[in-house]
């Protein structure tokens, strides 16, 4: 008898069964349980993620058409959309946050030595925030604007990875600024921010803290230039000037009172210049730019996770049914990342999980799967912004 496991058990076999369990008893997510258990509800998900599923009359018919490879994908209970609405309705979001938060530790561990290209020993985080708009009708709870409904997914990037190291799901109109209330800084790394994060209050609580940051500013920003530090004649095309000083303004001084660098670059690429402050004095300003530049890779997992992961359309309109169905998508999302560095994989996570979309029955070992599928390494995907995900 062949007991291989199928493709489907070995992606969701990241999981360690006792740390799933901890999840749940956390939150008595099996409290009144007679069937349908929480483990049912997590399988059917990810498989619905996994298999690019739109609904869950979809989902069902899907599962239902293979019955006979339900056990051995690990469903113990027969999944009805009506029962799965229920638990997405009803379960608490916060196992699957847990979960997922479980997954990224694992996965930041993995990827702990990967480089950026800046020659930094330290760790690089980009910062940002972006909003998946809802329907007001069926969305209520989630009201953005007078006939607009949203949420915001609030992102901390580990640039290593790229791995979401903090995420926190808000309403749309919550600031960006707020994400900063809540965020533990980590000493020694870098934050890199647009300018929507520009509280100098807030900076200065970072900068107690030990950590970094490299934010854009105003133009007009008021400041007492100190003295201006040389910039090396092979970085003079894109550096344009390198000043340190202190900010000039009652208020903002107040919140702000230590110097601060500001550094003038020029983006040739896009034509634009830009007003960096960091509280980093000894970087050279040519990496003060180019660690700005990579910020633009936070841009480009959001694109990734709204083109790759079911998390524009829902499965259940309550908060809490929203919340469960983007924390289990990201939890698929760092499974396929710890798979590709697992096994040493040398294809983007686009490529990955198309294979896996249409392998999940399939009775073999995911190294083998995924290496046979790899016919031509050199085909870019037919997208820039998965790029990213080739390194």
């Amino acid at each position: 008898m062949d007991t291989q496991s199928t493709v489907f058990s070995q992606v969701v076999n990241q999981v360690h069964r006792e740390v799933f369990r901890r999840c749940v008893d956390r939150y008595r997510g099996e409290n009144r349980v007679r069937s349908f258990s929480c483990r049912d509800q997590f399988l059917a998900m990810v498989f619905a993620q996994l298999t690019f599923r739109e609904s869950l009359r979809d989902l069902e018919s899907c599962l239902r058409a293979r019955t006979a490879s339900l056990y051995q994908a690990g469903f113990r209970s027969k999944v009805l959309r009506s029962t799965l609405a229920d638990a997405n309705a009803i379960r608490d979001w916060r196992i699957w946050s847990d979960l997922a938060q479980k997954l990224i530790a694992k996965a930041k561990a993995l990827y702990a030595g990967g480089d950026i290209g800046l020659q930094l020993r330290e760790t690089v985080y980009a910062l940002d925030s972006t909003t998946i708009d809802l329907c007001l009708k069926l969305f209520p709870w989630a009201h953005f604007r007078s006939t607009k409904a949203g949420i915001k997914l609030h992102t901390l990037l580990d640039l290593r990875g790229p791995i979401p190291s903090f995420i926190e799901i808000t309403p749309a109109k919550v600031h960006d600024i707020r994400v900063l209330d809540t965020l533990i800084a980590e000493p020694g790394s870098f934050y890199i921010m647009d300018r929507a994060y520009l509280d100098f209050q807030r900076l200065f609580t970072l900068s107690t803290f030990g950590a970094y940051f490299v934010v854009r500013s105003r133009r007009k920003l008021d400041f007492i230039r100190h003295h201006s530090q040389p910039v090396p004649s092979q970085d003079q095309d894109t550096v344009r000037s390198d000043q340190i000083g202190v900010l000039r303004n009652f208020y903002p001084r107040k919140k702000y009172p230590d110097k601060l660098r500001r550094v003038h670059v020029y983006d040739e690429e896009h034509d634009q210049r830009l007003i960096l402050l960091t509280n980093h004095f000894e970087l050279p300003a040519v990496i003060v730019g180019e660690l700005y530049r990579q910020r633009w890779q936070v841009e480009l997992f959001f694109k990734w996770i709204k083109q790759n992961l079911r998390i524009k359309r829902f499965f259940g309109n309550s908060e809490n049914a929203v919340r469960t169905q983007i924390w289990i998508a990201i939890t698929v999302y760092v499974m396929v990342a710890i798979i590709r560095k697992q096994l040493d994989l040398p294809q983007s996570l686009h490529r990955i999980l198309q294979v896996l979309s249409v392998s999940v029955f399939e009775k073999i070992p995911l190294n083998e799967l995924l290496t046979q599928s790899d016919h031509s390494p050199n085909t870019v995907d037919n997208s820039n912004q998965l790029m990213l995900f080739d390194f």
